[in-house]
């Protein structure tokens, strides 16, 4: 499995990365707009990625924009809704607002901080990336 992790905490980014050392080979941006140009990379080169796990409160590009120009960058390149990339929000904001507006942006997850492997695991197995 491929992995990309989306965060601009280098704690956080190490925690999420030991959380999928025996199941992926993981992969880090520290913003959105590293996020958007190595989903394009993976897409344009035929390796894309299985999953992308993102904060939403990162300078430069957040990760709700990031998610929307993925989605939209998908689109364009004739990807099938159901051949996304699968991406789960890591993010401390929880409230009804920011929840729903990730998911009808195309997110197929939400996680609230603290990111545990208990919560990681349960996720990828309602997306069916692990057993």
């Amino acid at each position: 499995m491929k992995v990309l992790i989306v965060e601009d905490e280098f704690i956080n980014r190490r925690l999420m990365g030991k959380m999928f050392e025996e199941i992926a080979f993981c992969e880090f941006a520290i913003d959105g707009n590293e996020a958007i140009e190595m989903v394009k990379l993976s897409i344009e080169g035929n390796q894309s990625y299985d999953l992308v796990c993102m904060d939403i409160m990162m300078p430069e590009k957040d990760g709700v924009q990031a998610l929307e120009e993925i989605r939209q960058f998908e689109m364009s390149y004739g990807i099938n809704p159901e051949d996304n990339v699968k991406i789960i929000m890591t993010t401390a904001k929880s409230d009804a607002q920011t929840i729903f507006s990730t998911f009808r942006m195309g997110c197929e997850s939400y996680i609230v901080k603290p990111v545990t492997k208990d919560k990681l695991a349960k996720e990828m197995r309602k997306l069916d990336l692990i057993d």
